[in-house]
C-alpha cells in the first residue's frame, strides 16, 4: 500500500512527498481508513511505529477539506518534549494545506502565556498541549469550540502514570459531546481501559506488537559492579572497531545522569546532558544540537524516553535498570526506528537483576548477557532471585581483590519522572497572527 491510496487531498500528499513519505506503517494503514471516517480510536502501539503521522494525516486532511478559521483540534500530550516534537511533525505535514497550529507547554514567563492566549483566541486549528498549561487557559474562559472536532491523548498511559487523570477528566468535561476522541498509547492497563470506555463512542481498534522492542534492535546486557559502569561506558564508546554516530545514555536519576556526563567528560568523551533541571530553552537547544549531530553523546533520564522521535540513534545505553519494565521498551525504542537498526545496551548490578529479570518477563526475551572486557574486570554473576545481604551493592572488587562500598547505588527514592504536568508554553509552533493564502506554496 502507498499513501496515495488513502484518498487525501492533493496538498496532503504534497506535503508527503516533500518529506519522503512514501509506504505507510503498519498502524498507519490499519489506524488512517477508520479515523478518516470519522470513528474514535484505541490506538496501542509501540514508540517508532508511526502513530503521530497515524493520527495528525487525518485530522490535516479533514481541515483541508472544511477549512476553518477556529480551533478544532486539542492534542494533550504529558509532556514539553513530547508536544513540541508533535508540533514541529504537523508543521511538516501541513505546510502546503490550510491548517496552523501552536504547542503550549511549561516553563514560559508571562509573555509566552499571552502569545498562548492569541493563538487559542486568533484562529489557530491545531493546539498541541500539556495538560497543566491547557488547564489555565480552560479557567480563564476565552477558548471557543464552535469550530471543534478532533480530540487526541497521546502517550495515555504515561499521562496516567504521571497523575494526570484528573486534569484529563477537567479539560474532557469542558469539551463539546461532538466529536471526535482518539487514545493512543504504548501498553492498555485496567485504568486505561476504563478511561477508554468513559470517554469514546464505539471506537475502531488498533493493537500493534505492546510492550515489544523492534526487531531492529540488537539486545545486550553486561552484569557490572557499580564502579565498573562509568569504565565500560568508555570502553564501549571508544571501541574503533565500532562506529556509532549518535548515542543516548540513560540514567533514573538526575543525580546520575551529571554524574556520568561530568565523569565522561573528564576522561575527553564529549558528551552533554539533559534533564528537567535545564530551563526550557536549555532543553530544546541540547535536543535541537543532538538532533542536527552537533553533539554525538547524550546522558539523559526518562524525561526523554518517550515521544522524541529522532533518526539515527546509533546506541542507547542503560547506565542503570529503569525501575518501570515499560521504560525498558521506549528507551531502547529510541535507535532502530522505522526499518533501520541499532544497538540497546543495558549495565545491571547486582541489585538491579531483579527488576532486569522483570523486562524479560514483559518482553518475552532472554537478553544475552556479554562478558565484560578483560580489562574492566570480573563481573557479578545475574542471579535475579538473589537476596543481597547488608547494603545493597556491597561487594568484593574482584579486578584488585580490594573491598569497596557501594551503598551510594541503593535505589533512590524519587525517579525523575520529567516535569509533572507543570504549566506549559510554547516559543515555537507555527501559529500566524493573519491568516497566509492557503493556495500559496512556499520553498
Amino acid at each position: 500500500m502507498i499513501f496515495s491510496e488513502f484518498g487525501f487531498t492533493e496538498v496532503v500528499e504534497e506535503g508527503l512527498r516533500a518529506m519522503g513519505f512514501e509506504t505507510p506503517t503498519p498502524i498507519q494503514m490499519e489506524a488512517i481508513p477508520p479515523l478518516m471516517e470519522g470513528k474514535d480510536m484505541i490506538g496501542v502501539a509501540q514508540t517508532g511505529t508511526g502513530k503521530t503521522a497515524a493520527y495528525l494525516l487525518p485530522i490535516i486532511d479533514d481541515i483541508e477539506k472544511k477549512p476553518v478559521e477556529g480551533l478544532t483540534t486539542i492534542i494533550l500530550s504529558p509532556t514539553r518534549e513530547l508536544a513540541l516534537q508533535i508540533d514541529q511533525q504537523l508543521e511538516g505535514f501541513a505546510y502546503y494545506t490550510y491548517a496552523n497550529s501552536y504547542a503550549i507547554y511549561g516553563g514560559g514567563d508571562g509573555t509566552s502565556f499571552d502569545q498562548e492566549r492569541k493563538a487559542l483566541t486568533k484562529g489557530t486549528n491545531i493546539i498541541v498541549a500539556t495538560p497543566g498549561r491547557l488547564i489555565s487557559h480552560l479557567n480563564l474562559g476565552y477558548i471557543d469550540f464552535t469550530d471543534f472536532r478532533h480530540f487526541v491523548l497521546d502517550e495515555a498511559d504515561r499521562m496516567l502514570d504521571m497523575g494526570f487523570f484528573d486534569d484529563i477528566m477537567r479539560i474532557i468535561n469542558k469539551l463539546p459531546k461532538e466529536r471526535q476522541t482518539l487514545l493512543f498509547s504504548a501498553t492498555m492497563p485496567g485504568r486505561i481501559r476504563q478511561l477508554a470506555t468513559n470517554i469514546l463512542n464505539n471506537p475502531a481498534q488498533v493493537n500493534i506488537a505492546i510492550s515489544k522492542p523492534n526487531e531492529g534492535i540488537l539486545q545486550g546486557a553486561y552484569m557490572t559492579y557499580a564502579h565498573q559502569k562509568v569504565a565500560l561506558i568508555e570502553r564501549l564508546l571508544t571501541d574503533k572497531r565500532k562506529d556509532y554516530q549518535s548515542v543516548l545514555i540513560f540514567s533514573s536519576t538526575k543525580k546520575n545522569v551529571k554524574e556520568v556526563t561530568r565523569a565522561l567528560q573528564k576522561l575527553n568523551i564529549d558528551a552533554s546532558s539533559i534533564s528537567s533541571d535545564l530551563s526550557q530553552e536549555e532543553r530544546e537547544r541540547v535536543m535541537l544540537d543532538f538532533k542536527n549531530r552537533k553533539i554525538q553523546i547524550l546522558v539523559a533520564t526518562d524525561i526523554v524516553a518517550r515521544g522524541i522521535d529522532i533518526d539515527g540513534i546509533s546506541l542507547v545505553l542503560n547506565y542503570d535498570v529503569p525501575n518501570d519494565a515499560e521504560d525498558y521498551v521506549h528507551r531502547i525504542g529510541r535507535t532502530a526506528r522505522g526499518e533501520s537498526t541499532g544497538v540497546g545496551l543495558t549495565l545491571i548490578a547486582p541489585e538491579e537483576a531483579g527488576k532486569f529479570s522483570r523486562i524479560e518477563q514483559l518482553i518475552e526475551t532472554v537478553v544475552p548477557k556479554i562478558p565484560l572486557p578483560p580489562e574492566i574486570g570480573e563481573g557479578p554473576e545475574y542471579r535475579p532471585g538473589r537476596r543481597l545481604a547488608g547494603k545493597q551493592g556491597n561487594h568484593k572488587a574482584h579486578s584488585s581483590g580490594k573491598t569497596k562500598s557501594h551503598g551510594a547505588n541503593k535505589k533512590r527514592r524519587f525517579d525523575d519522572k520529567g516535569n509533572k504536568g507543570k504549566a506549559s508554553s510554547s516559543k515555537g509552533g507555527n501559529y500566524k497572527g493573519k491568516r497566509s493564502n492557503p493556495n500559496k506554496k512556499q520553498g
